[in-house]
């Protein structure tokens, strides 16, 4: 079972993070950013991950702790129910067109965190969600599961669009990437561990 629950309490924030990696899709969020939330939903959608996740965060200062510390939380779930990564893809790569735009985003679970945020911000709320919150979100994601990716805006206009599409590529390019392949065996490395 590639499965995980992770929970995180600071002084700003209170959640928890049930993830199945092999899953249909289902998703139980709830942050109190109604924005943030829709993305999260969409994410497990199209990644077809399960996902539960809870945020009780100061909401009263601004949403910042609660993008960030949720990132934090799902990104350590990934790493913890993906272990020692024995035989999966470990590359992913999708392109998602929403209206008039499109999205790439490729994933290499190495190990190695690194984020390549390429993502136009063209006007700077989305309802109540700050929009520089989306690249802080994926730069926190990508430290705690420890994984390379890319994300880039090869065109669109709409800041919705663009960043429902970041969001749906990127939960593609994880889902390819966590993917069982039965011709590899062991680590998909030289190194022979990521």
């Amino acid at each position: 079972m590639r499965t995980a629950t992770v929970t995180r309490e600071t002084k700003e924030t209170k959640i928890s993070v049930s993830l199945d990696l092999d899953g249909k899709g289902k998703a139980e969020i709830s942050t109190g950013i109604g924005f943030f939330d829709h993305m999260l939903e969409l994410f497990t959608k199209h990644g077809l991950f399960d996902i539960t996740l809870s945020c009780q965060g100061d909401l009263h200062i601004d949403d910042h702790h609660s993008v960030e510390d949720s990132a934090i939380t799902l990104g350590v779930a990934f790493s913890k129910a993906l272990g020692d990564k024995a035989g999966i893809e470990r590359y992913g790569a999708a392109y998602v067109p929403m209206d008039e735009t499109l999205v790439r985003s490729v994933v290499d679970l190495s190990g190695r965190p690194f984020l390549v945020y390429r993502a136009e911000v063209v006007r700077p709320t989305i309802g109540s969600f700050a929009v520089e919150l989306a690249e802080h979100f994926w730069h926190s994601f990508t430290d705690a599961v420890r994984a390379n990716i890319h994300i880039e805006l090869l065109y669109g206009r709409n800041q919705h669009h663009i960043l429902e599409a970041t969001f749906k590529a990127t939960a593609r390019a994880l889902a390819a990437a966590t993917r069982f392949n039965p011709r590899i065996e062991g680590i998909n490395s030289t190194k022979g561990s990521l």
